[in-house]
């Protein structure tokens, strides 16, 4: 319906324009396209305004309608409810941040633990210079309760823990393969490790910007921890020897 209803209006809007070309069908159903596509933005941005000020469980679809100035018809024709709603809300901003970190186990990365910290640095920087991150990072941490139709969002929400979790960790144990993390440091726990600050900063900064001042304080905190990971070369007559090396000299001798 939503469809015919915006072909209509295109319809109506041409005819009582100047005469002019009868547009083709393709370019009428690319501008019913784009209409669409405005809309569903629409309805996102608003839904970020009226979350953050309002609260998840506080806000109706009907408000939400009325805030977007569209129908419910519209909401329900873009979203099935409000959790998908919210879901979209997330994936706007988070999915980049998640495209970037599924790439931290490529074999073709010269230093896996740089990606690895290039990740983190990113989420971090994004949430200290981008209006939109903020907010949506606000609602997902302090606006949102998972009861009724939003239990479906704890399961988005763990799920995605857990995939970056997954892509931390095959970052660090290729980091690991390349001799650039220290023996005695167990990859799973390193992850949790950096998850738990990267989300800790996140929780706390978005409740209280006076915490610490993150866009100063982010790579430090980041570079002290990832640092405590990294193997320590070997200084030999030659240079520096990488923890690789080390093995394999050691393998030699044995």
């Amino acid at each position: 319906m939503y469809v015919k209803y915006q072909l209509a209006e295109i319809f109506v809007t041409e005819c009582n324009a100047a005469p002019v070309a009868a547009p083709r069908k393709g370019s009428m159903v690319r501008r019913t396209k784009e209409a669409a596509l405005e809309t569903r933005n629409r309805i996102l941005d608003t839904a970020e305004q009226v979350f953050v000020k309002k609260g998840v469980s506080n806000t109706s679809l009907a408000q939400l309608a009325a805030a977007a100035g569209v129908t419910r018809g519209a909401i329900y024709w873009h979203f099935r409810n409000k959790a998908d709603l919210f879901d979209a809300m997330m994936r706007r901003v988070v999915l980049p941040m998640e495209e970037m970190a599924a790439r931290a186990g490529d074999d073709d990365l010269a230093d896996p633990l740089a990606h690895v910290r290039a990740c983190a640095l990113n989420v971090l920087n994004h949430l200290t210079t981008d209006a939109q991150c903020q907010r949506v990072f606000e609602i997902c941490c302090h606006k949102v309760e998972y009861v009724d139709d939003m239990v479906q969002v704890r399961r988005r929400h763990i799920e995605a823990r857990n995939n970056c979790l997954k892509h931390m960790e095959r970052g660090l144990r290729n980091a690991a393969r390349k001799g650039l993390l220290a023996p005695s440091v167990n990859p799973r726990l390193a992850a949790v490790g950096l998850h738990a600050l990267v989300d800790g900063l996140i929780v706390n900064w978005v409740l209280d910007p006076a915490y610490l001042p993150l866009a100063r304080d982010a790579k430090t905190l980041v570079d002290q921890y990832l640092e405590r990971l990294r193997a320590v070369p070997v200084k030999t007559a030659s240079g520096p020897m990488t923890s690789v090396a080390r093995r394999a000299r050691a393998e030699a001798r044995s």
